[in-house]
């Protein structure tokens, strides 16, 4: 670990990106107000005609930004760099509340690891929300990242930190991605290219820090864990590994997860026929018990985390995640080929 005392002290600029954030946005900025360390400025940036969060923002900070019409957190976003004098940039959800040392661990990864362009955090362990949707959504990010690799292969809109010379350079946040969606791991596909196809000059390092949080208020519904999760994550970001070719093994994206879908679609595949022939309901109790032990360490998780009631409640729901992830995939690929099919046409 370096010796930091001679080192210039860097200067950090949050961007909020904000649309009806409603109480969330109120509890987001009442968080700045028990911070260990502050920053240069706090930018939020109203995407659209949102007088309830205008007036929330305005009270807090001077720096608001209000956008004519929504466009999507990915134009909100540069909108606020642009204006942002920080050599940091960080970005952080209206719907997130940080914690007391969230900015001062920013800072202090990036005096001492010189050498690293952007670093994300990590979702705590005590989500907001009561309900048990949202307790189960939000700690099996919390539980990603915290197995995550340390070398980071993307970047996270919630809670990422990024050099802002090399945030300029690299233009910014993809603005076709209309809605909350991958915009911000299509910014870290981008940095982590190899051969700087964008000129920056050096090969880019962006850490995942396990140790750095924030804590997610989202409330999450059957229809809105759906839509966030097939709609607006799992089909725009299939098309974003096959533009890439990239299947890293970390995150969402593990060997064990890929396996896990394959034993889902098996199971249920073999649920048809057993109406005919009863000796393959021994072949899915197999499966079952093949797609628990695969994925021990997830449940063994929950049990510590919110006991052995909880955790027998997020097995469905943890096995249709892997279906749906799985349909989304498929469909995703199928648009992906059929795309660039009509495009050699053309």
């Amino acid at each position: 670990m370096m010796n930091n005392n001679n080192l210039h002290p860097l200067s950090i600029s949050v961007i909020i990106p904000v649309y009806r954030g409603g109480d969330n946005f109120s509890q987001c900025l009442e968080s700045f107000k028990n911070i260990s360390v502050f920053p240069l400025e706090v930018i939020v940036v109203v995407d659209g005609v949102d007088l309830e969060s205008y007036q929330m923002a305005t009270k807090f900070t001077d720096k608001v930004l209000q956008l004519e019409e929504n466009q999507g957190p990915a134009t909100a976003r540069n909108r606020g760099a642009d204006i942002a004098k920080g050599e940091i940039l960080f970005f952080m959800d209206a719907d997130v509340t940080i914690h007391h040392d969230t900015l001062a661990k920013i800072l202090q990864v990036f005096q001492e690891n010189p050498e690293v362009s952007a670093i994300i955090g990590s979702y705590d362990d005590s989500p907001s929300a009561s309900n048990f949707l949202s307790q189960y959504k939000n700690l099996f990010h919390h539980y990603n990242h915290q197995i995550g690799s340390r070398e980071a292969s993307t970047f996270w809109g919630a809670c990422g930190a990024i050099k802002r010379d090399i945030f300029l350079k690299i233009g910014g946040f993809n603005q076709h991605y209309r809605f909350p969606s991958v915009e911000d791991i299509e910014l870290g596909y981008r940095l982590k290219k190899k051969g700087d196809p964008e000129g920056i000059g050096y090969a880019v390092r962006i850490l995942l820090c396990k140790d750095i949080y924030v804590k997610h208020l989202k409330k999450w519904t059957i229809y809105s864990l759906l839509r966030a999760d097939f709609f607006y994550r799992a089909l725009p970001w299939t098309e974003l590994i096959h533009q890439n070719s990239s299947f890293t093994n970390d995150l969402n994206l593990k060997y064990s997860s890929r396996i896990s879908v394959i034993l889902v679609y098996l199971f249920l595949i073999l649920l048809i026929p057993i109406f005919w022939y009863k000796q393959l309901i021994f072949l899915n109790i197999v499966l079952i018990v093949i797609l628990t032990i695969l994925n021990l360490p997830v449940y063994r998780f929950f049990q510590q985390k919110r006991g052995l009631i909880f955790t027998l409640q997020v097995l469905p729901w943890h096995w249709f995640y892997y279906f749906y992830s799985g349909l989304g995939f498929t469909l995703g690929t199928a648009n992906f080929w059929l795309k660039k099919l009509i495009t050699q046409i053309k």
